[in-house]
């Protein structure tokens, strides 16, 4: 059914009269299309599709695909209603000859879940294509002045498929109240998107990376703008500023935004999660043997919001670049000045609806990689607009330290991706001295402290799990140490973490509720303490794979975002060829760097550890953490991420 000047049909009904109908499922409409031509657009559901006004049919495509040599005209007489003349519009296939310019082969629609904004333009050009001068087209080969409106949505990129390229479809019409009346339309259907945030609060690391954290935010705020969120930016100017304003954000404050987005690296990240959770989050200390030689009242102290104040430590190492959590004696005035409204809003942890962002600009960024399978600012900026989720694991890794007093004061810090002790504290001691160097700071610190080959004498101890999931081949050492080593299953038998991962997205099989929901592993029946004792180049705990740049697959390839689990990951001293061995399995895609007789890979829901020399250095997420004897444990899927899920 056609109408002049308006040429919309939704069956028998005009535009005017369904537009706004939510019964109504399809509308139709004719515009000329920018950079590409004539197209009747029409409106789905969820979803925009446009299909060019007589296209060519699929013999003549055929035969222009096949001779990129030629080129294919076929013309077709039509009236147009939007300029309500006849025309003979030219289409085109392929060519490379007589400096004719081919229809792009663009996208045919896009699906509104892929729109993040769409805005009603000037009255300007449409483009439609670059053709000689000779031809007989009236509307090809120059700019059409006419309204405009624009959809801002995205395409995945062919080769990589995680990563999220910006598309803008341009329409035109001469009729401004059409154009006006689309715009409406979609961002009425946009705002019944759930799950997008329209409030939140972005803390940029200035000198994170090679120092362009200002740079990166820049180049992403307009995705933010165009998509109507309201963003309160601090730039932060000193380390441990977006820790404190975290910590001491009130709750009535916090409830105004649905997140906050850092512009950093993973230790940026850290320092921004620590300030979230060390007020808020109530749970007990990690679990530990019977002989674990801490002396704590109550190890199943719950951290309680009226008691607790943020302790600042120093240390000639610089060993915290922000405050930790302590014991709940110290604890005092912070919160007592807070008034009783802030009291009354309560913030609950974890938070279904709250969110954490990143936008990449660190010297690693695996915790961006793990969750969106690209280090890409715009990805990662378009997910956050779009409001994607994905839970995540986060780990309580505690510190027991001796005070002055000769008691022992457990100090706890959160790790979202990865600790680890011996070689890896080493490195990120080590390159504090190079920081000038920025991200290749790393690369040199890794090969002094390789070709030092220190071991550090330890213990670990670990829940052992039994579980279909995890199978490990089992032996004992020459001390009669269990030790479940090398993974004995095959790579096409790993269930690795994608977009709407199965093994992530189950639920917890137990009837637990609080703090115990998050530990569901605990809590099961076959539980027992396993220990390792010995030597170690290395100990890690990671959260998630870890991959990155240089370690396509991570550390351990089938880890999970949000399983309840941490992977337990022991060198034992080896020789340097060997090490070296192990460590170059890791930057190759489809590597086994497991598969070694001196490592051991468990899989745990927690740890202690003791080492049998002096005070250590371990690596939090980055950080520093200096610990001589440590407990950890893992919470599953505590926080939430405005993340899909790696693609592939």
């Amino acid at each position: 059914m056609e109408r002049e000047g308006n040429d919309c049909h939704v069956g028998d009904t005009s535009l005017t009269a369904s537009l706004f109908d939510d019964e109504a499922s399809v509308l139709s409409s004719t515009f000329l299309l920018d950079h590409v031509g004539e197209v009747t657009l029409t409106f789905h559901e969820d979803r925009l599709s446009w299909k060019l006004v007589g296209p060519l049919d699929n013999d003549d495509t055929r035969r222009g695909e096949a001779q990129h040599s030629r080129f294919v005209l076929r013309t077709v007489s039509v009236r147009s209603p939007i300029f309500k003349t006849t025309h003979k519009p030219l289409f085109m296939d392929v060519s490379t000859c007589l400096r004719v310019k081919y229809f792009p082969k663009v996208a045919t629609e896009i699906k509104l879940s892929e729109i993040y904004a769409v805005d009603l333009n000037d009255h300007g050009s449409i483009y439609i294509s670059s053709l000689p001068p000779a031809t007989e087209c009236l509307l090809l080969g120059e700019d059409i002045q006419m309204y405009r409106f624009t959809v801002h949505g995205f395409i995945r990129s062919k080769n990589q498929p995680s990563q999220c390229i910006l598309a803008d479809y341009t329409f035109g019409h001469t009729n401004l109240q059409m154009c006006r009346k689309w715009v409406n339309q979609l961002n009425a259907s946009l705002k019944r998107e759930v799950g997008r945030p329209k409030n939140l609060l972005v803390f940029v690391h200035p000198r994170s990376g090679k120092g362009n954290g200002c740079r990166t935010w820049e180049a992403v705020a307009p995705i933010f703008s165009r998509a109507k969120v309201e963003t309160k930016v601090i730039v932060t100017e000193r380390a441990g500023e977006a820790f404190g304003v975290m910590s001491s954000i009130t709750n009535m404050e916090l409830n105004s935004y649905d997140g906050v987005v850092a512009v950093g690296g993973d230790g940026f990240f850290n320092e921004i999660l620590n300030g979230f959770l060390s007020p808020r989050f109530k749970a007990p200390y990690p679990p530990t043997p019977s002989d674990f030689v801490h002396v704590v009242k109550d190890n199943g102290y719950s951290l309680d919001h009226d008691d607790d104040e943020i302790v600042a430590e120093t240390s000639s190492k610089k060993e915290d670049q922000f405050p930790l959590i302590s014991s709940p004696k110290q604890f005092g005035s912070r919160i007592s000045n807070l008034n009783s409204a802030d009291k009354a809003a309560e913030f609950p942890v974890p938070n279904e609806w709250f969110r954490f962002g990143i936008i990449p600009a660190g010297s690693t960024d695996a915790i961006v990689i793990c969750t969106t399978g690209t280090r890409d600012p715009i990805t990662s900026a378009l997910q956050i607009v779009l409001g994607k989720r994905v839970h995540l694991d986060i780990a309580q890794v505690v510190r027991w330290k001796t005070t002055p007093r000769s008691e022992v004061e457990p100090n706890v810090r959160y790790a979202a991706s990865f600790s680890g002790y011996g070689f890896y504290g080493d490195v990120i001691t080590e390159s504090e001295k190079y920081r000038w160097m920025g991200p290749k700071r790393y690369d040199y610190a890794g090969t002094m402290v390789f070709l030092k080959h220190r071991s550090y004498e330890a213990e670990i101890a670990y829940l052992d799990v039994e579980s279909d999931e995890i199978n490990l081949t089992s032996k004992r050492d020459h001390q009669g140490n269990l030790i479940r080593a090398v993974r004995s299953s095959h790579i096409s038998e790993k269930r690795i973490c994608r977009t709407n991962c199965n093994v992530c997205n189950e639920k917890p099989n137990h009837a637990s509720v609080g703090v115990c929901s998050l530990t569901p592993h605990l809590n099961s029946e076959e539980t027992r303490w396993a220990r390792s004792k010995g030597h170690f180049l290395s100990v890690g705990a990671a959260v998630i794979s870890c991959r990155n740049e240089k370690a396509p697959d991570g550390l351990v390839a089938d880890a999970h975002l949000s399983d309840g689990f941490l992977h337990l990951i022991l060198i034992r001293d080896c020789p340097h060829a060997s090490y070296l061995w192990h460590l170059t399995q890791l930057t190759r895609r489809g590597g086994n760097p497991l598969n070694f007789k001196f490592v051991e890979h468990h899989k745990t829901p927690a740890f202690s550890f003791t080492s049998s020399g002096d005070e250590s250095v371990w690596n939090v997420d980055g950080e520093i953490f200096q610990a001589h004897q440590l407990s950890a444990q893992v919470f599953r899927g505590l926080v939430s991420m405005f993340a899909s899920g790696p693609e592939v």
